[in-house]
């Protein structure tokens, strides 16, 4: 005799339902395939819409392979069907239009300044250095901006592992090193320019552009690219 399955969201029980973890902990902390099953409400003979949810993603490509699928083809997997591949396809691009604004919302690093402006009079007026990340997308659009020292910022106090971290999970091709010198002058030592020349080769080996490495004084700043310091002789093409 098989065993009676929950093929409905509603019967699940309510600590593990996806909307009520929603409602309590925010959609954030939801999986792909509980959003999945959100979408979908419910299951199949034999399989719960959770299961149904992870089977989908899993031999699809996820969330990206999903997106694209036409509708037709959705529909045509176990599970899914017209009505809930239409209500798929619309989640989905909704998604799409959201990255897409927010996209055009970002500010974008086209120049030094770009970075002095948004940082600039902030990490001037720091009284101890500190190192921050710019992290960018492929377009160069800053999408975070990350502290990973404070201290001196040299190749023996702060690790490659520690300072691409943040590119690597968050998956940014492109990052800008920007540290701060409380003397308030911006002129980069012996050791920053050591400092650039080893985050830019461990950054290739990552496959994580290092367009910049900026330093804040106060109301001044140094681009160590566009002086050439620290940067390979291919890099400043």
């Amino acid at each position: 005799m098989t065993e009676p399955y929950s093929h409905k969201i509603k019967e699940m029980d309510a600590s593990e339902r996806p909307r009520e973890r929603l409602e309590h902990y925010g959609a954030g902390v939801l999986s792909s395939a509980e959003l999945v099953a959100i979408i979908l409400n419910t299951g199949v003979q034999g399989e719960s819409v959770l299961p149904l949810s992870q089977r989908i993603l899993n031999e699809n490509g996820g969330l990206t392979g999903l997106m694209r699928m036409e509708h037709a083809e959705l529909a045509q997997i176990k599970g899914i069907g017209k009505a809930k591949a239409a209500k798929l396809k619309a989640a989905l691009e909704m998604g799409r239009r959201l990255t897409t604004i927010l996209d055009d919302d970002k500010p974008r690093a086209a120049s030094p300044e770009d970075i002095v402006r948004l940082l600039g009079v902030e990490m001037g007026a720091l009284e101890r250095e500190e190192l921050r990340v710019v992290l960018l997308d492929t377009k160069h659009h800053i999408t975070s901006v990350v502290t990973v020292a404070q201290g001196a910022v040299n190749s023996a106090n702060v690790r490659m592992a520690e300072l691409f971290a943040p590119a690597v999970r968050r998956m940014s091709p492109y990052i800008i090193l920007v540290h701060n010198h409380p003397s308030g002058d911006p002129s980069p030592s012996s050791a920053d320019i050591v400092f650039t020349r080893d985050a830019g080769r461990a950054g290739k080996l990552l496959d994580i552009g290092v367009l910049d490495h900026i330093i804040l004084g106060q109301g001044r700043h140094t681009s160590m690219k566009r002086l050439g310091l620290g940067f390979d002789e291919g890099d400043l093409r």
